[in-house]
Protein backbone atom coordinates (compact mmCIF):
# COMPACT_ATOMS: atom_id res chain seq x y z
CA UNK A 1 0.00 0.00 0.00
CA UNK A 2 1.30 3.65 -0.72
CA UNK A 3 1.66 6.19 2.18
CA UNK A 4 3.14 9.15 2.71
CA UNK A 5 5.95 9.35 4.54
CA UNK A 6 8.00 11.94 6.46
CA UNK A 7 12.10 12.26 6.07
CA UNK A 8 13.01 14.93 8.17
CA UNK A 9 12.05 19.31 7.67
CA UNK A 10 11.12 19.19 4.00
CA UNK A 11 11.47 15.91 2.66
CA UNK A 12 8.78 13.70 2.56
CA UNK A 13 8.09 10.90 -0.22
CA UNK A 14 4.88 8.83 -1.63
CA UNK A 15 5.94 5.41 -1.01
CA UNK A 16 5.02 1.28 -0.47
CA UNK A 17 5.00 0.47 2.77
CA UNK A 18 3.69 -2.70 4.58
CA UNK A 19 -0.14 -3.17 5.08
CA UNK A 20 -1.08 -2.99 8.65
CA UNK A 21 -1.27 -6.02 10.86
CA UNK A 22 -3.40 -6.58 13.95
CA UNK A 23 -0.97 -7.10 16.58
CA UNK A 24 -2.95 -6.22 20.18
CA UNK A 25 -6.37 -6.98 20.88
CA UNK A 26 -6.94 -3.08 20.93
CA UNK A 27 -6.06 -2.82 17.53
CA UNK A 28 -8.46 -1.63 14.34
CA UNK A 29 -7.41 -1.40 10.50
CA UNK A 30 -9.44 1.44 8.83
CA UNK A 31 -9.53 1.97 5.27
CA UNK A 32 -8.89 5.34 4.10
CA UNK A 33 -11.59 5.94 1.77
CA UNK A 34 -11.24 10.10 1.96
CA UNK A 35 -8.28 12.82 3.62
CA UNK A 36 -7.70 16.25 4.11
CA UNK A 37 -4.81 17.99 4.36
CA UNK A 38 -4.46 20.10 7.63
CA UNK A 39 -2.32 23.24 8.46
CA UNK A 40 -0.73 20.98 10.82
CA UNK A 41 0.88 18.70 8.22
CA UNK A 42 2.72 21.80 7.09
CA UNK A 43 3.76 22.75 10.53
CA UNK A 44 5.12 18.52 10.83
CA UNK A 45 6.74 18.91 6.93
CA UNK A 46 8.70 21.81 7.99
CA UNK A 47 10.31 20.33 11.04
CA UNK A 48 7.52 22.58 13.60
CA UNK A 49 6.97 19.07 15.74
CA UNK A 50 9.81 17.28 16.75
CA UNK A 51 8.03 14.49 18.43
CA UNK A 52 7.40 13.37 14.64
CA UNK A 53 10.54 11.14 13.49
CA UNK A 54 12.13 9.75 10.37
CA UNK A 55 9.81 7.23 8.99
CA UNK A 56 6.42 8.29 10.74
CA UNK A 57 3.25 7.83 8.14
CA UNK A 58 1.19 11.32 7.97
CA UNK A 59 -1.91 11.77 7.43
CA UNK A 60 -5.25 12.60 9.63
CA UNK A 61 -9.20 13.97 9.36
CA UNK A 62 -9.86 10.96 7.28
CA UNK A 63 -12.62 9.27 6.93
CA UNK A 64 -12.88 5.50 6.11
CA UNK A 65 -13.90 1.95 6.41
CA UNK A 66 -13.29 -0.41 9.16
CA UNK A 67 -11.60 -3.28 7.82
CA UNK A 68 -10.84 -5.45 11.04
CA UNK A 69 -10.52 -4.99 14.96
CA UNK A 70 -9.07 -6.69 17.64
CA UNK A 71 -10.68 -9.01 20.29
CA UNK A 72 -10.78 -6.10 22.62
CA UNK A 73 -12.29 -2.87 20.59
CA UNK A 74 -14.15 -0.64 21.62
CA UNK A 75 -15.62 1.28 18.64
CA UNK A 76 -16.37 5.43 19.53
CA UNK A 77 -17.79 7.54 17.12
CA UNK A 78 -15.23 10.31 18.77
CA UNK A 79 -12.08 9.77 21.15
CA UNK A 80 -12.04 13.29 22.15
CA UNK A 81 -10.26 12.96 24.85
CA UNK A 82 -7.37 11.55 23.05
CA UNK A 83 -7.53 14.57 20.55
CA UNK A 84 -7.51 16.81 23.03
CA UNK A 85 -4.35 15.39 24.67
CA UNK A 86 -2.84 15.36 21.33
CA UNK A 87 -3.59 18.40 20.45
CA UNK A 88 -1.24 20.00 23.71
CA UNK A 89 1.27 17.53 22.35
CA UNK A 90 1.13 19.15 18.90
CA UNK A 91 0.56 23.02 19.99
CA UNK A 92 3.13 24.95 18.88
CA UNK A 93 4.66 27.03 21.87
CA UNK A 94 2.62 30.00 22.13
CA UNK A 95 0.05 28.34 20.36
CA UNK A 96 -3.55 28.02 21.16
CA UNK A 97 -5.97 25.31 21.71
CA UNK A 98 -9.87 24.98 21.54
CA UNK A 99 -11.31 22.77 23.33
CA UNK A 100 -15.20 22.13 21.87
CA UNK A 101 -18.00 19.99 23.36
CA UNK A 102 -18.76 17.25 26.17
CA UNK A 103 -16.33 14.81 26.46
CA UNK A 104 -17.47 12.05 28.75
CA UNK A 105 -14.56 11.46 29.63
CA UNK A 106 -11.57 12.61 31.42
CA UNK A 107 -9.06 14.34 29.66
CA UNK A 108 -5.57 15.00 30.88
CA UNK A 109 -2.87 17.94 31.13
CA UNK A 110 -0.05 17.20 32.00
CA UNK A 111 1.06 20.80 33.42
CA UNK A 112 4.63 20.00 34.71
CA UNK A 113 5.60 19.11 30.37
CA UNK A 114 3.48 22.62 29.33
CA UNK A 115 4.27 25.16 31.53
CA UNK A 116 7.11 26.44 30.03
CA UNK A 117 5.07 26.38 26.05
CA UNK A 118 3.48 29.28 26.87
CA UNK A 119 -0.37 27.41 25.55
CA UNK A 120 -3.37 28.83 25.39
CA UNK A 121 -6.41 26.69 26.07
CA UNK A 122 -9.89 27.71 25.74
CA UNK A 123 -13.01 25.20 26.15
CA UNK A 124 -16.54 25.42 25.16
CA UNK A 125 -19.96 23.78 24.79
CA UNK A 126 -20.94 22.73 21.48
CA UNK A 127 -24.75 24.41 21.06
CA UNK A 128 -26.04 21.55 19.18
CA UNK A 129 -29.58 23.39 19.20
CA UNK A 130 -29.19 24.11 15.56
CA UNK A 131 -27.35 21.02 14.71
CA UNK A 132 -30.78 18.82 12.82
CA UNK A 133 -31.59 21.74 10.88
CA UNK A 134 -28.10 22.06 9.67
CA UNK A 135 -28.02 18.43 8.60
CA UNK A 136 -31.35 18.71 6.74
CA UNK A 137 -30.47 22.04 5.02
CA UNK A 138 -27.38 20.28 3.71
CA UNK A 139 -29.50 16.64 2.87
CA UNK A 140 -31.99 18.88 1.40
CA UNK A 141 -29.01 20.67 -1.02
CA UNK A 142 -30.28 24.25 0.89
CA UNK A 143 -26.60 24.72 1.84
CA UNK A 144 -23.24 23.49 -0.16
CA UNK A 145 -20.74 22.68 2.49
CA UNK A 146 -18.81 21.82 -0.86
CA UNK A 147 -17.65 25.72 -1.37
CA UNK A 148 -15.70 25.14 0.76
CA UNK A 149 -13.32 22.14 -0.52
CA UNK A 150 -11.26 24.32 -3.27
CA UNK A 151 -9.31 21.22 -4.36
CA UNK A 152 -9.70 17.59 -4.85
CA UNK A 153 -7.08 15.18 -5.90
CA UNK A 154 -6.75 11.43 -6.21
CA UNK A 155 -5.43 9.69 -2.99
CA UNK A 156 -2.42 8.86 -5.15
CA UNK A 157 -1.70 12.85 -5.71
CA UNK A 158 -0.56 13.31 -2.03
CA UNK A 159 2.89 14.63 -3.79
CA UNK A 160 0.49 17.52 -5.90
CA UNK A 161 -2.00 17.88 -3.51
CA UNK A 162 0.62 18.90 -0.63
CA UNK A 163 2.15 22.26 -2.53
CA UNK A 164 -1.54 23.13 -3.13
CA UNK A 165 -2.55 23.32 -0.04
CA UNK A 166 1.11 25.08 1.43
CA UNK A 167 0.93 27.55 -1.14
CA UNK A 168 -2.89 28.62 -0.37
CA UNK A 169 -1.87 32.35 -0.94
CA UNK A 170 -1.13 31.92 -4.68
CA UNK A 171 -3.52 28.66 -5.29
CA UNK A 172 -6.68 29.84 -3.21
CA UNK A 173 -6.66 26.33 -1.43
CA UNK A 174 -8.94 26.65 1.61
CA UNK A 175 -9.76 22.62 1.91
CA UNK A 176 -8.35 20.09 -0.13
CA UNK A 177 -9.61 16.74 -0.04
CA UNK A 178 -8.22 13.46 -1.60
CA UNK A 179 -10.83 10.55 -1.77
CA UNK A 180 -10.58 6.98 -3.10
Amino acid sequence: MKALVYHGPGQKAWEDVPKPQLVDGTDAIVRVDAVTICGTDLHILKGDVPAVTDGRILGHEAVGTVEAVGSDVTIEAVGLPATFELAVELARPGGHIASVGVYGKPATLHLEDQWIRDITITTGLVDTYSTPTLLRLLSNHQIDAGRFITHHFALDDFPTAYPVFADAADTGALKVVLTR
